[in-house]
């Protein structure tokens, strides 16, 4: 017997977006492994120099968003509400995915490399109630907020975006 119209069209749904899939586990296997790995190495708050004068290891529990900020809030709802934001980032990132052209492949990598960040951050925020980051970056006394592995792939993924949304805008003026 053969499978239904909509069977099919979800196995080639599947197969098309396969590689797509395997970004966002290969996203949240390296986010979930570097916070095991950290969690396991350092004390919280711990920090070890990797560059002098640049690049060191820390352990940091970020419990606000993007570079700290709404950490200071001891509101329990602040996890609720960050998850909440967090859960409608995703469904929409899946729904543009789904709703644009597998082919299109720089904008199927970007949207890999979100869902995969986003993923990875809300299930540290999800079960821990914060972050996780240990990426410190500094000039001198001069520190960029501490990141994690997630947060690199959001980042690179919203570059990816910007691209194409310039190419695009660049091909409509053509």
């Amino acid at each position: 017997m053969k499978g239904t119209g909509m069977e099919s069209s979800a196995r080639l749904v599947a197969r098309d977006r396969w590689p797509y899939l395997m970004a966002v586990g290969g996203v949240l296997l390296l986010d979930r492994a570097s916070k095991v790995v950290i969690g396991n190495a350092y004390q919280p708050g711990e920090s070890r120099t990797v560059v002098g004068g640049f690049f060191d290891l820390v352990h940091l529990h970020n419990p606000g968003v993007a570079f700290g900020l709404f950490s200071g809030s001891e509101s329990v709802l602040k996890v609720v509400l960050l998850s909440s934001v967090a859960i409608a980032a995703v469904v929409a990132v899946v729904f543009y995915s789904l709703r644009s052209p597998a082919s299109h492949r720089l904008l199927q990598v970007s949207l890999a490399l979100i869902l995969g960040g986003a993923l990875g951050n809300l299930y540290d925020r999800i079960s821990q109630g914060y972050v996780v980051d240990f990426l410190s970056f500094h000039i001198g006394r001069f520190y960029w907020p501490a990141f994690n592995a997630a947060d690199t792939a959001i980042s690179i993924g919203v570059a990816g975006l910007a691209l194409v949304v310039i190419q695009d805008e660049i091909r409509a003026r053509s």
